[in-house]
């Protein structure tokens, strides 16, 4: 899976290569981070595609119940304000859910999000699922976001199989689905998280326009 290396400004986190990290936030810091949406409770499939060639590179879930969560399995999206376990990722504010589809949408991938709305007790059966799966071996992603997807009422179809674009394809049969194209760029999901790329320059969202600037290095 390609993606962008970068690390929050002024904090020391490393985006790593995606692969099954296994990282466990402590009980306190997943506490702390929870986020409730006033949104509906939701089933989100977030997929990445190639845009030269339409490969499917990398599968997800966003799953708005008692509190919204990405499970993003064998995933390298990370921030020190974002507790995981496993591959659950916990505190996806709005904010956050902009990031996180825009360290994906690049000049080579585009976003697929596919949204089902569902009751709030299946949306927590989707978060306790996603939770007890575990972090995923590399580019096992698809594997687990459908073995996650099977436990789920009104989900139990999900193929199975290593294709992010199968089980998109299954996704959009079901009854309901809201889809949207997220690109490089969007100014949708403008965020207020800076970024330090490896280069040497701040990059983030000012007054809602995307602003690069090259920092002096430390001699």
């Amino acid at each position: 899976m390609h993606r962008r290396s970068f690390i929050a400004l002024a904090l020391p986190a490393v985006l790593a290569a995606c692969g099954a990290d296994n990282r466990w936030a402590g009980d306190e810091a997943v506490r702390a981070a929870r986020f409730v949406s006033d949104e509906p409770p939701s089933i989100t499939l977030y997929t990445v595609i190639g845009i030269q060639r339409g490969e499917g590179a990398h599968s997800a879930l966003m799953i708005n119940g008692s509190q919204r969560v990405i499970f993003d399995p064998a995933g390298s999206w990370q921030h020190p304000h974002i507790p995981e376990r496993g591959d659950v990722l916990y505190g996806i504010t709005d904010n956050f859910k902009r990031f996180y589809i825009d360290y994906h949408a690049r000049q080579t991938y585009w976003v697929a999000e596919d949204r089902v709305m569902v009751t709030r007790e299946v949306a927590d059966m989707a978060i306790r699922a996603a939770e007890a799966n575990g972090a995923a071996n590399k580019s096992f992603c698809a594997v687990a976001t459908s073995s996650v997807l099977r436990q789920v009422p009104g989900f139990q179809g999900a193929p199975g199989g290593f294709s992010p674009l199968k089980l998109r394809d299954w996704f959009l049969t079901l009854p309901g689905v809201v889809s949207h194209r997220w690109m490089d760029g969007d100014p949708a999901n403008n965020h207020d998280v800076l970024l330090r790329q490896k280069n040497g320059t701040i990059e983030g969202y000012v007054n809602g326009q995307l602003r690069s600037e090259r920092i002096a290095q430390a001699r």
